[in-house]
Protein backbone atom coordinates (compact mmCIF):
# COMPACT_ATOMS: atom_id res chain seq x y z
CA UNK A 1 0.00 0.00 0.00
CA UNK A 2 1.56 3.20 -1.34
CA UNK A 3 1.92 6.16 1.16
CA UNK A 4 1.38 9.71 -0.68
CA UNK A 5 2.78 12.88 0.72
CA UNK A 6 -0.14 14.90 -1.57
CA UNK A 7 -0.23 19.03 -1.13
CA UNK A 8 1.47 18.51 2.49
CA UNK A 9 -0.50 15.71 3.22
CA UNK A 10 -0.15 12.14 4.03
CA UNK A 11 -2.42 9.44 2.33
CA UNK A 12 -2.05 5.35 2.68
CA UNK A 13 -4.12 4.10 -0.60
CA UNK A 14 -5.12 0.64 -0.90
CA UNK A 15 -4.43 0.10 -4.57
CA UNK A 16 -1.48 -1.86 -6.57
CA UNK A 17 2.00 0.25 -6.90
CA UNK A 18 1.46 0.35 -10.97
CA UNK A 19 -1.98 2.28 -11.14
CA UNK A 20 -1.32 5.53 -12.16
CA UNK A 21 -1.11 8.57 -9.95
CA UNK A 22 -3.50 10.59 -12.07
CA UNK A 23 -6.23 7.48 -10.92
CA UNK A 24 -5.54 7.66 -7.42
CA UNK A 25 -5.94 11.87 -7.72
CA UNK A 26 -9.05 11.76 -8.66
CA UNK A 27 -10.53 8.06 -7.59
CA UNK A 28 -9.26 7.77 -4.44
CA UNK A 29 -8.17 11.34 -2.59
CA UNK A 30 -10.89 13.14 -4.78
CA UNK A 31 -8.36 15.75 -6.42
CA UNK A 32 -10.32 16.80 -9.77
CA UNK A 33 -8.07 19.38 -10.82
CA UNK A 34 -5.47 17.03 -12.67
CA UNK A 35 -7.37 15.85 -16.28
CA UNK A 36 -7.06 12.71 -17.51
CA UNK A 37 -6.66 13.89 -21.65
CA UNK A 38 -4.63 11.68 -23.61
CA UNK A 39 -3.52 9.03 -21.10
CA UNK A 40 0.13 9.17 -23.06
CA UNK A 41 1.97 11.86 -21.43
CA UNK A 42 1.40 13.97 -24.48
CA UNK A 43 -1.89 16.68 -23.82
CA UNK A 44 -0.70 17.92 -20.50
CA UNK A 45 -3.94 17.96 -18.84
CA UNK A 46 -2.77 15.60 -15.88
CA UNK A 47 -0.08 17.49 -15.11
CA UNK A 48 1.01 17.52 -11.64
CA UNK A 49 4.88 18.50 -9.32
CA UNK A 50 6.63 15.52 -7.76
CA UNK A 51 9.48 16.60 -6.10
CA UNK A 52 9.71 20.16 -7.72
CA UNK A 53 9.16 19.23 -11.57
CA UNK A 54 7.00 18.88 -13.87
CA UNK A 55 5.30 15.39 -14.40
CA UNK A 56 2.59 13.87 -16.26
CA UNK A 57 0.23 11.50 -13.85
CA UNK A 58 -1.31 9.80 -16.18
CA UNK A 59 1.69 7.49 -16.59
CA UNK A 60 3.47 7.93 -13.24
CA UNK A 61 2.86 4.66 -11.76
CA UNK A 62 1.72 5.54 -7.71
CA UNK A 63 4.45 3.28 -6.33
CA UNK A 64 7.29 4.83 -8.06
CA UNK A 65 5.98 8.26 -6.30
CA UNK A 66 5.72 6.75 -3.04
CA UNK A 67 7.07 9.52 0.22
CA UNK A 68 7.41 12.12 -2.98
CA UNK A 69 6.18 15.21 -2.49
CA UNK A 70 3.30 16.21 -4.60
CA UNK A 71 1.81 19.11 -5.65
CA UNK A 72 -1.66 19.73 -7.62
CA UNK A 73 -3.31 22.69 -8.68
CA UNK A 74 -5.30 22.15 -5.57
CA UNK A 75 -2.68 22.64 -3.72
CA UNK A 76 -1.58 25.91 -4.56
CA UNK A 77 -4.80 27.98 -3.87
CA UNK A 78 -8.74 28.28 -3.34
CA UNK A 79 -11.19 30.14 -5.58
CA UNK A 80 -11.21 32.19 -2.88
CA UNK A 81 -7.46 33.13 -2.18
CA UNK A 82 -5.65 32.05 -5.61
CA UNK A 83 -1.75 31.97 -5.44
CA UNK A 84 -0.37 34.72 -7.50
CA UNK A 85 0.15 32.43 -10.39
CA UNK A 86 -3.27 31.14 -10.31
CA UNK A 87 -4.51 35.10 -10.14
CA UNK A 88 -2.06 36.05 -13.40
CA UNK A 89 -4.29 33.58 -15.36
CA UNK A 90 -7.27 34.89 -13.93
CA UNK A 91 -6.26 38.44 -14.73
CA UNK A 92 -4.80 37.71 -18.30
CA UNK A 93 -8.28 35.46 -19.08
CA UNK A 94 -5.87 32.60 -19.87
CA UNK A 95 -8.56 30.41 -20.13
CA UNK A 96 -11.60 28.96 -22.43
CA UNK A 97 -12.82 25.79 -21.73
CA UNK A 98 -10.58 25.43 -18.88
CA UNK A 99 -9.86 21.65 -19.38
CA UNK A 100 -5.67 22.26 -19.80
CA UNK A 101 -5.62 24.87 -17.20
CA UNK A 102 -4.25 23.23 -14.30
CA UNK A 103 -1.43 21.48 -16.50
CA UNK A 104 -0.88 24.45 -17.68
CA UNK A 105 -0.33 26.03 -14.09
CA UNK A 106 1.19 23.30 -13.14
CA UNK A 107 4.23 23.59 -15.87
CA UNK A 108 4.25 26.83 -15.33
CA UNK A 109 4.63 26.71 -11.34
CA UNK A 110 7.58 24.31 -11.78
CA UNK A 111 8.86 26.69 -14.22
CA UNK A 112 8.66 29.52 -11.81
CA UNK A 113 9.99 28.02 -8.82
CA UNK A 114 13.07 27.03 -10.51
CA UNK A 115 13.80 29.96 -12.34
CA UNK A 116 11.66 32.86 -11.01
CA UNK A 117 12.13 35.20 -13.63
CA UNK A 118 12.16 33.25 -16.95
CA UNK A 119 12.17 34.53 -20.60
CA UNK A 120 9.57 34.19 -22.77
CA UNK A 121 11.79 31.69 -24.69
CA UNK A 122 12.05 29.49 -21.55
CA UNK A 123 8.78 29.66 -20.75
CA UNK A 124 7.42 28.56 -24.13
CA UNK A 125 10.05 25.72 -23.60
CA UNK A 126 8.73 24.74 -20.70
CA UNK A 127 4.66 24.93 -21.83
CA UNK A 128 5.36 23.29 -24.91
CA UNK A 129 4.06 20.07 -23.40
CA UNK A 130 1.00 21.05 -22.35
CA UNK A 131 -1.40 21.23 -25.67
CA UNK A 132 -4.82 23.70 -25.57
CA UNK A 133 -7.61 23.37 -28.46
CA UNK A 134 -8.90 26.86 -27.82
CA UNK A 135 -5.34 28.41 -28.56
CA UNK A 136 -5.18 30.85 -25.47
CA UNK A 137 -1.10 30.03 -25.08
CA UNK A 138 -0.42 33.39 -26.03
CA UNK A 139 -2.71 34.39 -22.64
CA UNK A 140 -0.73 31.68 -21.01
CA UNK A 141 2.43 32.58 -21.94
CA UNK A 142 1.36 36.74 -20.55
CA UNK A 143 0.10 35.40 -17.65
CA UNK A 144 3.19 33.18 -16.48
CA UNK A 145 4.93 36.51 -17.36
CA UNK A 146 2.84 38.50 -15.29
CA UNK A 147 3.42 36.28 -12.18
CA UNK A 148 6.96 36.35 -12.66
CA UNK A 149 7.16 40.44 -12.90
CA UNK A 150 4.79 40.30 -9.88
CA UNK A 151 7.40 37.70 -7.67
Amino acid sequence: MPSLKVNGRNHDVAVPDDVPLLYVLRNDLKLNGAKYGCGLAQCGACTVIIDGRAVRSCVTPVGSVAGADIVTIEGLGSADKPSKLQQAFIDEQAAQCGYCSAGMVMSAKALLDAKPKPTEGEIRIALDGNLCRCGIHQRVVRAVQRASQEG
